[in-house]
């Protein structure tokens, strides 16, 4: 028990003492998270920018830009020069152009149900997704104004119900993701190098001479990645709980728990790299090799449903992805360990693998 305490606090004392390490691995999450988060944290909603043209200048047409106006998801802008307003359509900076004609407000006050009145809507063809939610949502105006203009009576109304769904924006998605990236990187790349090196310099082989077990030097530098990645984990989410207003609404005895089952699985896995690396030179470009996809194909920066249908199936083996989904739907939805069953099954079956594996690829020189 003596010499795993002294493992345990040596390797925290080699921790602290390397602080530009140290600095980097904790700051490189925060300003990725802070920059990401500035430019991109909000970014929960749908805006339509349009310009309206108002030729007419009548009460009618007036009432038409207020009843436009009233949608929140329309950013509308008035001008008095068409051709100005279509050359920004053109260059991407506006979705819609409406221009309402001389002659509207008196068609409109004739009541013409004959010859109905044509309003030119001018859209963007490169984006029509947007395009055609804008288009929409300007039928929508005339269509109020139309049956405003006849008295009519609807027989068949609908009653709306609002359901209270979660404001969840890209930061709240992000969050989880860098914390899930932190312990990827500071377990499977942090042991692989280290152990790498401290099999080149000796270091393991002279602790093969004493009565030190494997099992105990294997349980101390456990105990002190746990302990400097839930250290880290907490500075982040205290970072994006000040510049952003994140919160925890799940448990955070759930979080612990798989913040110790990612810090297991990956130091499992940076085991494996550190016993088939012949040098620490190698054992870097092995665990970069392996990390980087994870970054972009574990759900850390984009959702996993949005990737290509045919990554879907070796996504979802990926341990990365397990473990940002278990730490999104704790931190932003409030699900129970019990919940995530099958997140801590995969993440348990990467860790009770990989060890196996390294038991087997792991060399004291």
């Amino acid at each position: 028990m003596r010499s795993y305490y002294l493992l345990t606090l040596a390797q925290l004392r080699i921790f602290l003492r390397n602080r530009q390490v140290l600095f980097w691995t904790l700051a490189f999450p925060i300003v990725l998270m802070v920059m990401l988060g500035s430019f991109l944290g909000n970014g929960n909603g749908v805006s339509i920018t349009a310009a309206v043209v108002d030729q007419d200048k009548s009460e009618q047409s007036k009432n038409l830009v207020k009843e436009m106006e009233k949608n929140e998801a329309v950013s509308l802008e008035k001008s008095s020069n068409e051709k100005d307003v279509l050359d920004q359509l053109k260059q991407g900076d506006l979705t819609l152009v409406i221009t309402i004609p001389k002659g509207y407000g008196e068609n409109l006050a004739g009541g013409n149900k004959a010859d109905p009145f044509k309003l030119p809507v001018y859209y963007n063809e490169t984006n029509m997704a947007m395009s055609q939610v804008g288009l929409q949502l300007v039928d929508n105006a005339v269509d109020t104004i139309s049956k405003k203009s006849v008295s009519y009576e609807p027989v068949v109304i609908t009653e709306s119900k609002g359901v209270e769904a979660l404001n969840l924006r890209y930061i709240d998605f992000l969050v989880p993701g860098i914390v899930a990236m932190m312990i990827m990187s500071n377990n499977m790349n942090g042991v692989a190098g280290q152990i790498s090196s401290w099999r080149e310099r000796g270091i393991l082989r002279r602790m093969q001479g004493t009565t030190l077990k494997a099992s105990t030097f294997i349980a101390a530098q456990i105990t002190a990645r746990f302990m400097l990645n839930g250290l880290q984990a907490m500075i982040v989410l205290a970072v994006a709980w000040a510049a952003f207003g994140i919160e925890v609404r799940g448990s955070w005895l759930t979080v612990i728990a798989f913040v110790t089952l990612g810090t297991l699985a990956f130091m499992a896995i940076g085991f494996i790299i550190a016993g088939i690396a012949k040098t620490p030179e190698s054992a870097g470009p092995i665990a970069g090799f392996l990390s980087f996809p994870m970054l972009f194909l574990g759900g850390v920066f984009f959702p996993i449903r949005d990737m290509p249908e045919f990554l879907q199936p070796f996504v979802q083996i990926l341990p990365i992805a397990h473990l940002s989904h278990a730490l999104r739907e704790t931190m932003n939805v409030g699900a129970s360990f019990l919940d995530l069953g099958m997140e801590a099954m995969i993440l348990g079956g990467w860790l009770i693998g990989a060890f196996i594996v390294a038991s087997f690829t792991f060399k004291w020189e």
